[in-house]
């Protein structure tokens, strides 16, 4: 019985000391805040890669309507022609015509998904650019300003303006990047199987 109750008591002391060793004292939270909109928005290379996407959107609106004029014109020719056989089957030469305009169709509808899809991959490595640099700044204006976190603004509920960072990041932002590439490499090749 003796046994038992020092056994117990010997285990009742190392949990004892073993609980002070699980506490952990966390340290006060300060805090700093970001508009992460307005820092990339306002961010001289930002604003300069961010005109030239917009000049990308506009070029290929142009060429879509460049391309959709002629071919609306066409189709409208045809059809008339089509609506004029009055259910007979077309000759061989509207027949070509048709298949001419279709092959037509399919290459301007390639081409500007091919555009579009590099707009997309310009703006992902635009961003991507952005982020690679914010991170580091980020840990920068922290460390600074003494703080252990930080918070978009767009994410909390009311903020001092004390805490704001964001003129801190975008200064920051504004060294580190003095330019933005804005056309993303090519993709690769799909390899063949």
């Amino acid at each position: 019985m003796k046994m038992i109750l020092l056994q117990t008591a010997v285990a009742a002391a190392f949990m004892g000391l073993a609980t002070p060793a699980l506490a952990q004292n966390v340290p006060p939270a300060v805090i700093a805040v970001v508009d992460l909109e307005k820092v990339t928005s306002q961010c001289n290379a930002c604003k300069t890669a961010n005109a030239v996407l917009t000049s990308q959107v506009n070029a290929l609106r142009a060429r879509q309507k460049a391309l959709a004029t002629p071919l609306e014109a066409e189709a409208k020719t045809l059809q008339a022609a089509v609506t004029a056989l009055a259910g007979k089957a077309p000759d061989a030469a509207l027949q070509t015509r048709i298949q001419a305009f279709q092959a037509k169709q399919q290459s301007g509808a390639q081409e500007i998904s091919r555009q579009e899809q590099q707009i997309q991959r310009n703006q992902v490595y635009i961003q991507q650019q952005i982020a690679a640099k914010l991170g580091p700044i980020y840990r920068q204006v922290m460390q600074r300003r003494g703080a252990n976190m930080m918070v978009e603004v767009s994410t909390t509920l009311a903020t001092g303006a004390a805490l704001d960072a964001s003129n801190d990041v975008l200064t920051a932002l504004n060294a580190a990047l003095p330019t933005i590439q804005t056309t993303a490499p090519a993709q690769a090749a799909p390899q063949g199987r």
